[in-house]
C-alpha cells in the first residue's frame, strides 16, 4: 500500500482537501520521463551532421501527454524548451495525427522562435494490441538549430528587417508520413540553404532522435501500464505546481517593476526599452504576473521576440527560484501568467524579422526580470550576467575543400556574482546552454584559424564578490567570407548589484590583411564581406560584482 506524503510541499496553498504525493514515486517517474527526452538529445548528438549540433549541442527535447501538457523536457537549452509548450499547443488540434507521422515546423506564428530552430514533432500511439484501436500516449519533439536556413547572409542570423529575409518559413508539414520520410521536403530545405549536406544530416538526425523518444516512451507504458502512466504524469504535474505556486505565496506580495534597455537594432534605433511589472498574487492560489505593457514597439531590426520567447525567459527565471528539484513539466508554467502585447518588441506581429529576438533579447528579458526579483530578494538574485550571446556567422565558399560553408556560434562570458559566490568566468548563461566548437573541430571543418582563445582578464566586475570574466576569441579567415554579428552589451554594461561593479562592455573588431597593425572597431549588429587574411576579434562583456568592494 502506497503511503501518501503531503509534507512534501509545506507551506503551500492547500485546500481543506490536499492533493496526497508519495515522494518516491514522484522522483522515480522525474526521472522515468526525463531519461525519454536525455536519450533523444543523445541520439541527436551523435548522429548529427553540423558542428553547431553535434559539438555544441545546440538542440533541446521534451516529451509531452495527449493533451499536448509538457510532461518533461531535458536541460538542454531554456530558449528553446520553454518555447516548445506553446507549439504543441497549437499543433494539437490542427493536424490529423496518425501513427508513423512526423511534423516539421519553425513558424514564428505557431510557437516558433527563429527560422534556424526546426522543430520536429511526433505522436506515440499505443501500436495494436489484439482488436483494439490505437489510442494516442502523447508527442515527442525536438528541436535543433540548423547553422543555415538560407536568408540574406550565411548562418541565417543576418541583419534583417523582415521575416522574409532571414531563411526559409514552414509552417507545418509533415516531414514523415506513416513512416515514410517525404524526401520532396528534405529537397525543399537542402534547396534553400548554404550547406545542403548539412540539413539532410541533421534532419536525418531529428528523426532518429524522435524515433528513439517514441520507442522509450511506448515501452515506459508497456512496463507500467497505461492507467499507471497517465496517473504518475498527472501526478508529476499537479506536484511541479504546488511547489511552484508555494514559492511563490513565499514572496513579498505587491508589484515590483523594472527597465532595461537593448543597445540598438541595427538600423539606427538605440536604447530600446524593456519594461516589465511583476506582481505576486497570494488570494486563492498563488501566482505571479509579469506584464511587460510599456516595452518598445517592434522594430525594424531583428531583436523583435515571438511571445514563445517571453514566455521562455519568464518561465526560466520561476524556475530558477525554486531550489529544489522538481519535474521540468506542464505544473512549473501553470502558476505563471505574462502579458506581453500584441505589436511591441516582445510579442512582434508577422512578418517582423525575429532571428535576433531568439539569442539577444532573450537575454535581456532575464536581466530585467533580475532587476526585479532583486527587490523581493536582494540576497538571493544575482548581479547580471554577460546579457547577450554574442553571435557570430561566417559563411562562404571554402576554396580548401571546394564547397560551401556556414559557421555560427555563440560565444560564453562572464557570469554575475551572487552574495554566495564570485561569477563564474567564460561561461554561456542564463537562456543559453551550449558548448563551444573545439577548436580541431572548428578547423578541420571551416577554412578559418582561430589565432587566440583566452579569459579576457579583468573584465568582471568588482565587488565584495566579483563578477565573472568574458573571453577573447580571434578568428583568421582562410578565404574571402561574410561575417554577420548580432552583439549587445556593446554600448551599455551588465549591472553590478548590492554596491558591485558594473561589469566591462563587449568589444568587436575587425582587422584587414592589408592593415595587420591596424584594427577597426565594429558596432554591435554588423554584416560584410571581409577578404581572406583578415581577422575577427569579439572580446565578450565581464558579469556584474555584488556588494561593494573591499578595500
Amino acid at each position: 500500500m502506497e503511503k501518501a506524503i503531503v509534507s512534501m510541499i509545506p507551506n503551500s496553498t492547500q485546500t481543506s482537501s490536499p492533493p496526497l504525493y508519495d515522494p518516491i514515486k514522484v522522483e522515480v517517474w522525474r526521472h522515468l520521463l526525463a531519461s525519454i527526452a536525455e536519450e533523444m538529445g543523445a541520439t541527436l548528438e551523435r548522429t548529427a551532421y553540423s558542428p553547431n549540433i553535434k559539438e555544441r549541442l545546440d538542440h533541446s527535447c521534451a516529451l509531452f501527454n495527449s493533451e499536448g501538457r509538457l510532461l518533461s523536457q531535458a536541460a538542454h537549452i531554456p530558449v528553446h524548451l520553454g518555447a516548445m509548450p506553446l507549439m504543441l499547443q497549437a499543433l494539437k488540434d490542427r493536424i490529423s495525427w496518425k501513427s508513423g507521422d512526423m511534423i516539421l515546423c519553425n513558424d514564428p506564428r505557431v510557437g516558433g522562435t527563429h527560422l534556424p530552430d526546426l522543430t520536429l514533432v511526433a505522436p506515440v500511439f499505443t501500436g495494436k494490441i489484439e482488436d483494439k484501436p490505437e489510442r494516442l500516449l502523447g508527442f515527442v519533439a525536438c528541436r535543433a538549430h540548423h547553422a543555415d536556413i538560407g536568408g540574406l547572409s550565411a548562418g541565417s542570423l543576418p541583419l534583417s528587417s523582415e521575416l522574409f529575409h532571414e531563411g526559409l518559413i514552414l509552417p507545418p508539414l509533415h516531414l514523415v508520413e506513416k513512416g515514410v520520410v517525404r524526401e520532396e521536403i528534405i529537397d525543399l530545405v537542402c534547396a534553400n540553404s548554404r550547406t545542403p549536406e548539412e540539413r539532410k544530416g541533421d534532419l536525418s538526425a531529428q528523426i532518429s532522435a524522435n524515433i528513439t523518444g517514441i520507442r522509450r516512451f511506448q515501452q515506459l507504458v508497456q512496463k507500467h501500464g497505461l492507467e499507471e502512466f497517465e496517473r504518475r504524469g498527472s501526478e508529476s504535474i499537479a506536484y511541479s505546481e504546488a511547489v511552484v505556486r508555494r514559492l511563490i505565496g513565499s514572496l513579498p506580495a505587491g508589484t515590483f517593476s523594472a527597465k532595461d534597455t537593448l543597445d540598438d537594432d541595427g538600423f539606427g534605433t538605440r536604447k530600446i526599452p524593456i519594461c516589465v511589472s511583476i506582481t505576486i498574487e497570494k488570494q486563492d492560489s498563488a501566482k505571479v504576473i509579469f506584464d511587460f505593457t510599456g516595452s518598445s514597439p517592434q522594430v525594424r531590426g531583428s531583436l523583435n521576440a515571438t511571445e514563445a520567447i517571453t514566455r521562455s525567459a519568464c518561465q526560466y527565471m520561476v524556475r530558477c527560484l525554486v531550489e529544489e528539484e522538481i519535474p521540468m513539466n506542464e505544473g512549473c508554467l501553470i502558476p505563471i501568467e505574462v502579458i506581453a502585447p500584441v505589436g511591441t518588441i516582445l510579442n512582434a506581429s508577422y512578418p517582423a524579422a525575429v532571428a535576433a529576438g531568439n539569442v539577444e533579447t532573450s537575454q535581456r528579458i532575464v536581466d530585467v526580470l533580475l532587476r526585479a526579483f532583486a527587490q523581493m530578494l536582494p540576497e538571493r538574485i544575482p548581479a547580471l550576467s554577460q546579457g547577450t550571446m554574442n553571435n557570430v556567422t561566417i559563411g562562404g565558399f571554402d576554396t580548401i575543400r571546394e564547397r560551401s560553408f556556414a559557421y555560427y556560434e555563440t560565444i560564453g562570458g562572464g557570469a554575475g556574482a551572487s552574495a554566495q559566490s564570485s561569477g563564474a568566468s567564460a561561461i554561456h548563461s542564463h537562456m543559453t546552454n551550449t558548448r563551444n566548437t573545439p577548436i580541431e573541430s572548428f578547423e578541420s571543418h571551416y577554412p578559418m584559424r582561430v589565432i587566440e582563445y583566452s579569459i579576457a582578464t579583468g573584465t568582471g566586475g568588482e565587488g565584495d564578490k566579483s563578477g565573472g570574466d568574458g573571453i577573447v576569441r580571434r578568428i583568421e579567415l582562410l578565404t574571402e567570407a561574410q561575417i554577420s554579428l548580432q552583439t549587445e552589451r556593446r554600448d551599455s554594461c551588465p549591472s553590478g548589484f548590492a554596491g558591485g561593479n558594473d561589469g566591462a562592455a563587449g568589444e568587436n573588431r575587425l582587422t584587414l590583411p592589408i592593415q595587420p597593425s591596424e584594427s577597426a572597431a565594429l558596432p554591435g549588429k554588423w554584416s560584410e564581406i571581409a577578404p581572406a587574411g583578415s581577422i575577427l576579434t569579439l572580446q565578450t562583456p565581464g558579469g556584474g560584482g555584488w556588494g561593494k568592494p573591499q578595500g
